[in-house]
């Protein structure tokens, strides 16, 4: 079957599309069930026309056994409907996944206002949706016209006054979306801005504490909450306002139907049941009508859900799983870099060219501020406004797949992030765990003796975000994560921030061997001794390159004067050449 060309504009509503077969199946059982649903009104006709009349016992077994019969297919078809919807979420949930994973974490990257919580929290929306009741209610209501053309069988006049009030509750409906969108929306970011600004402030929670900023933190959040309770309140009264008209219609549709059915009967148009049976039938005839007014706040947001899950994934398209290179040596170029920041007029990084042989160990020098921590993520790629070209062995880096990319750089951070596990899990990137390569990587980092000095050794857990470990220890292990598996590109930000001289020792020890590996390595420092194992040395101020070349040429022009030495950091002076 041919894919229509609505559902190719983007990847969420494609999916969507191959769950088609399903949604054919709930239409088919909601048909069955709104059929069926015509039973009781026939029971009641037959009740009060036939069997009052005939006093006949057989005639109302038969018609009651017949009308169970029908009440049991009527509850098996809704059973399926349901499930058929909750095994699609389920099985859309499993399709998206993955992708709504990649894509979030993507998006914060970029320093998006996209976050990875957010992001699930309208995947779990949209399921929701899918397998709650107001799904049931838009398939419900093509059923409406059926029940109100039976009415007008009945009687016209019956049949009129249902139409009457379907169209009261449609203009309710119509209504409702006009009137409740935008306040609805507006309620929920607000809210979502609330409690980002909550969370941001709670990871710091120490900081706040110990400096007393806890009072003058809560007063900025209270700002941002009494904004949220204001608009949540707006929105709160229109839609309770419209539900509270969608009762007093229902309810008066209900009363006016009985009086006007009594009427009927007292001047000989209508028999009895079928003045009761009209009046199920009229209530009937408004039930979907109604499911979708007091749905329509989960349409809302099952809507406002869709379209930032199918912005976040057209923005971060899933990349061919079928790229596949071969693995990289690690030689690096940068051509006319340029990195920009949001919210920042000029550039971090101006037009930054630099050339990395594969083997080579470079050391970044540089005052703070000149852009050392934005190159490193620049050669790891995942900077986001990069202008120019980022090559790793020639191709492009945003071209390579990042999974299978990903084992062949390592990475170390200014600021250290360790997970929730054993330092062995941290140190083999929540991989499958390889004794030998945990252990080569440890000792490659000097990091072996003082992990077999823990209570567990390597299987000791290091608390959320490394909290049980010390600066220095933390640094350690995220270096022997950096240099796990043996990476072809090494990329160090100042490595030795947290170290003492052993710490420090070791880190020159790692370099070494990573150079004597073959592996390239960039090194961002300020310390003496790890210059001193770095084969070139670039000099980086105001973003740009100031100098660059041989470690000796380099240090010898500093000496001379040539060009400024970092304000930053010892002095290299006593570097040897």
């Amino acid at each position: 079957m041919k894919t229509p060309d609505f559902f190719k504009r983007s990847e969420l509503t494609a999916s969507m599309w191959m769950f088609r077969r399903e949604f054919l199946m709930v239409a088919v059982f909601s048909m069955v069930a709104n059929v069926l649903l015509l039973s009781p009104t026939l029971y009641m006709l037959q009740v009060y026309d036939r069997v009052l009349t005939s006093q006949s016992e057989v005639t109302l077994l038969a018609v009651s056994l017949i009308t169970l019969f029908l009440f049991g297919v009527m509850a098996f078809s809704e059973a399926m409907r349901s499930r058929v919807l909750v095994d699609a979420g389920v099985r859309l949930d499993e399709r998206l996944g993955t992708r709504v994973f990649n894509a979030s974490f993507e998006s914060y990257l970029s320093q998006s206002s996209a976050s990875p919580s957010r992001a699930f929290s309208d995947l779990i929306e949209i399921r929701q949706f899918l397998t709650g009741q107001g799904i049931f209610a838009l398939f419900d209501a093509p059923w409406a016209p059926v029940y109100i053309f039976v009415t007008f069988l009945m009687h016209p006049f019956l049949g009129l006054l249902s139409l009457v009030f379907a169209l009261f509750q449609g203009a309710l409906a119509w209504f409702g979306h006009r009137y409740t969108v935008a306040p609805s929306e507006a309620a929920s970011k607000a809210a979502g801005e609330a409690n980002a600004y909550l969370q941001s402030k709670l990871r710091n929670a120490e900081v706040l504490e110990s400096m007393g900023m806890i009072p003058n933190l809560e007063h900025r959040w209270r700002e941002e909450h009494r904004n949220y309770l204001a608009k949540h309140a707006r929105a709160q009264a229109m839609t309770h306002r419209v539900m509270a008209w969608s009762k007093f219609l229902r309810y008066t549709q209900q009363s006016l139907a009985l009086g006007a059915g009594a009427l009927l009967v007292i001047d000989g148009q209508l028999s009895p049941g079928a003045m009761i049976a009209s009046n199920v039938l009229m209530s009937r005839a408004l039930t979907p009508i109604d499911m979708v007014v007091s749905s329509w706040r989960g349409f809302i947001s099952a809507r406002s859900a869709f379209r930032r899950l199918e912005l976040l994934l057209g923005e971060y398209p899933e990349q061919d799983p079928a790229l596949s290179r071969v693995a990289p040596r690690g030689a690096l170029e940068l051509n006319k870099v340029v990195a920009m920041a949001p919210g920042r007029v000029e550039p971090i990084l101006k037009a930054v060219d630099l050339c990395i042989a594969a083997g080579t160990v470079v050391a970044v020098l540089g005052p703070s501020g000149s852009g050392k921590s934005t190159l490193a993520r620049v050669m790891v790629g995942i900077w986001p406004g990069v202008m120019g070209e980022v090559l790793l062995d020639g191709i492009p880096l945003s071209s390579w797949n990042r999974i299978e990319l990903g084992p062949h750089l390592g990475y170390l951070p200014q600021d250290i992030e360790l997970f929730e596990g054993s330092i062995a899990d941290n140190i083999a990137r929540f991989g499958e765990l390889e004794p030998e390569k945990v252990i080569e990587a440890a000792r490659c980092a000097g990091l072996h003796d003082m992990i077999l000095r823990f209570p567990k050794g390597y299987d000791t857990p290091i608390g959320e975000a490394g909290g049980l470990l010390s600066g220095g220890q933390r640094q350690r292990i995220g270096l022997a994560r950096a240099v796990y598996g043996n990476p072809a590109l090494v990329v160090l930000d100042e490595p030795n921030a947290n170290l003492d001289d052993a710490g420090e020792a070791a880190l020159v020890r790692t370099v070494q061997e990573l150079k004597a590996q073959g592996r390239t390595v960039v090194l961002i420092t300020h310390r003496p001794s790890a210059v001193a194992a770095a084969d070139r040395v670039v000099l980086l101020r105001d973003g740009r390159i100031e100098a660059q070349g041989a470690r000796d040429e380099v240090l010898a022009l500093l000496k001379s004067g040539g060009a400024k030495p970092p304000p930053t950091g010892p002095s290299l002076s006593g570097v040897p050449a």
